[in-house]
């Protein structure tokens, strides 16, 4: 079993490009079946400190494989932010 707190160290990377989308912030877990739906990362408007961070949603199959130091996924201009999801769980 993996706690929260150890994803949080690993950096995420779109396999695709190598970009370094950051730490995971959160996670989004399915209540009645006990897993994992998606990760949440913060993503933060360099220009502003105190600038609300947006959330993007990276889910489950989206993830390549998760290392000691980081993890990889694919499709993230697939992704979507918080106010576009679906709520409705039997797509994933």
């Amino acid at each position: 079993m993996v706690l929260l707190s150890e994803l949080q160290l690993k950096e995420v990377v779109e396999i695709k490009n190598g970009k370094r989308l950051g730490h995971i912030a959160d996670l989004e877990i399915d209540p009645d079946l006990g897993r994992i739906i998606a990760i949440i990362i913060y993503i933060r408007d360099k220009g502003s400190f105190f600038g609300k961070a947006e959330e993007i949603f990276i889910y489950w199959n989206q993830i390549v494989t998760i290392g000691t130091d980081v993890i990889l996924v694919k499709d993230v201009s697939e992704t979507q932010y918080y106010d576009q999801i679906n709520t409705n769980y039997d797509s994933i």
